[in-house]
């Protein structure tokens, strides 16, 4: 088996990476050969047996796709995108790398079916900004997508493009609608909904983070450990169950900020609480006016996606996956 995984050096690729290494294997076949890209060359995981191929592209530029499809991947991950606070600040990049590389991905697949039968699965990291507000709690798996960014118009039209292209033959697709990912290893982003880690990850190792909006706010969640699983589940997942709404919205867990730092609280204690400062930032408050506060997800759940059910928990597997399993 081929897995080509597009977005290879993000957060989450890099964690899919490492799985798929470890595990040697994906629906019972072996994992021959990974193909790793982004727009900077991503680091091949350790203690793989197959071939890895990591290289530097951008799928927006000419012939990118083309070149990436042409060795036949039997499973593509695409999870390249710029996130959400930069495609709102520069709206071209945004539309370029969010929407037009994708749409190239799509096409070039196409193309190749047409040529010699090539259908590859196709799972498709998309978000829960395709929802808008005003918006019920929790929100049914058929409620509108009535996205109120350029990051989350992007994301929706890219799902419409997915079912439509699943539909006509020329993939077999799904689109994993993430949940806000917390807690994110690493340094902070660009994603407007980066605060919701850093109120948590910063205090877990002494030092201080910056809390932009009020503890009322309440918000979507999973872990990565939970999000890799949904892709991984996503990938062997028979598609005829699915039905033609390719686009599910993850299951995760629902709480406000206040319910956050109160979690944080009872796993590292007030000193680490102590360490969060309150300082408002109005295009981030308005941002967040309009973002889903929590989910059914009953169609996910149904088809066997997991995640879990507890902030301490969330707290918890990112002590024991990035600050070895203690504080």
């Amino acid at each position: 088996m081929h897995i080509l995984i597009i977005g290879a050096a993000g957060m989450v690729g890099r964690k899919l990476a490492e799985k798929l290494s470890r595990d040697g294997h994906l629906g019972g076949k072996t994992i021959e050969r990974m193909t790793l890209v982004d727009v900077i060359a991503p680091q091949g995981p350790d203690g793989f047996d197959g071939t890895v191929d990591a290289r530097e592209a951008d799928l927006s530029a000419p012939g990118e796709a083309e070149a990436l499809v042409a060795n036949r991947p039997d499973v593509i991950f695409h999870l390249a995108a710029i996130v959400s606070g930069e495609a709102e600040l520069d709206f071209d990049k945004g539309y370029r790398i969010n929407l037009d590389g994708t749409r190239y991905l799509f096409d070039a697949i196409r193309l190749a079916n047409g040529v010699d039968g090539y259908r590859p699965r196709v799972v498709f990291t998309s978000s829960i900004a395709v929802f808008g507000a005003p918006l019920p709690y929790p929100i049914a798996d058929d409620y509108h997508t009535t996205p109120l960014t350029s990051y989350g118009t992007q994301k929706a039209i890219c799902e419409l493009l997915l079912s439509d292209y699943s539909r006509r033959g020329f993939f077999d697709g799904i689109a994993i609608r993430l949940p806000t990912i917390c807690i994110r290893p690493g340094k902070p982003n660009k994603a407007a909904s980066g605060f919701f880690s850093n109120i948590l990850r910063e205090p877990l190792v002494g030092e201080q983070a910056v809390l932009p909006v009020s503890e009322d706010v309440r918000h979507w969640h999973t872990s990565p450990r939970s999000a890799v699983g949904f892709l991984l589940h996503g990938a062997t997942l028979d598609l005829d169950t699915v039905g033609p709404r390719r686009a599910l919205s993850m299951p995760g867990l629902s709480a406000t900020v206040g319910e956050q730092i109160e979690a944080l609280r009872r796993v590292a204690g007030d000193k680490a609480v102590a360490l969060i400062r309150r300082e408002p930032d109005e295009m981030i408050i308005k941002m967040v006016a309009g973002w889903a506060p929590g989910f059914d997800a009953t169609r996910a759940k149904e088809l066997g996606f997991t995640a879990e059910t507890s902030f301490d928990d969330i707290i918890q597997a990112h002590i024991e996956d990035e600050l070895g399993g203690r504080l």
